[in-house]
C-alpha cells in the first residue's frame, strides 16, 4: 500500500516539481562545498564500518555487547547494504541524469540500463539515512519522531544544495526506510527465535 502511494506521488514530481525546484535552488552553492566534504557518502559510509569495526572489537574484548550497541551496529550494516544495492543496481538500472548534468543540457528523463554510480534516482544519501532510521525506528518506536525530523532535514538539504531532485529524494526515501524496516522485521523474528531457543528445555 505505501508504495502504491509513493509511485504516483514520484511521478508527479519527476514531471512537475523537479526541474523548477532545481532550477529555483540552482543559485544556493555556498551550501555545496562544505556540506560535500562533511556529509559526502564515503564519509558518511566511513563512519558506519567504523562504527561496526568498533562493535566487533568490543565484543571480541569483553565477550558482549549491549542492546542498543548491537542494533547500532546491525542498522550500520543495513544502511550499508541498501546503499551498494542502490548504487550498484538500481541508479544503472534507471539511468537518470543528475541535476548538474541536466543543468548543463541533458534531458531529465530515465535511460534505462545506461546509469552509473553518478546517476541521481534513487538518492543514495536518502537511502542510506532511511535504511539506518527505519531499522531503528522498527525496533524503537519512541524513535520514529526523532528520525522523521532528521530525515526531513536530509532531505530539504539534499533539495536546496542541487544534490538532488525532489522525485529522487522521495525515492531514496521510501526505499531506504523500507529496507530499514524490512531488516528489522527479521532481526526481531531472529531474536524472538533465540529467545524461545534459550529459555527451552534443556535435554541432559
Amino acid at each position: 500500500m505505501s508504495l502504491v502511494a509513493c509511485a504516483p506521488i514520484v511521478a508527479f514530481a519527476f514531471l512537475r516539481v523537479d526541474v523548477p525546484a532545481a532550477l529555483y535552488f540552482w543559485n544556493v552553492e555556498h551550501l555545496h562545498s562544505p556540506l560535500n566534504t562533511a556529509f559526502g557518502s564515503t564519509v558518511l559510509l566511513s563512519a558506519e564500518a567504523a562504527v561496526v569495526l568498533f562493535t566487533v572489537l568490543a565484543r571480541l574484548l569483553r565477550g558482549h555487547i549491549s542492546v542498543l550497541g548491537e542494533t547500532l551496529a546491525v542498522a550500520c550494516l543495513v544502511s550499508m547494504c541498501a546503499y551498494v544495492v542502490n548504487d550498484h543496481v538500481l541508479k544503472v538500472f534507471f539511468g537518470v541524469p543528475n541535476p548538474v548534468e541536466v543543468m548543463q543540457g541533458a534531458g531529465h528523463r530515465f535511460n534505462l540500463w545506461m546509469g552509473s554510480e553518478g546517476s541521481t534516482f534513487p538518492s543514495g544519501h536518502m537511502v542510506l539515512a532511511g535504511a539506518f532510521a527505519g531499522f531503528f525506528m522498527r525496533l524503537y518506536k519512541t524513535s520514529i519522531r526523532l528520525f522523521s525530523v532528521l530525515l526531513l532535514i536530509a532531505a530539504g538539504l539534499l533539495l536546496v544544495g542541487g544534490w538532488h531532485f525532489l522525485s529522487d529524494i522521495i525515492a531514496g526515501a521510501f526505499l531506504g526506510t523500507s529496507a530499514g524496516i524490512l531488516a528489522g522485521e527479521g532481526w526481531v523474528a531472529h531474536s524472538a527465535r533465540g529467545e524461545r531457543r534459550s529459555n527451552g528445555p534443556r535435554i541432559r
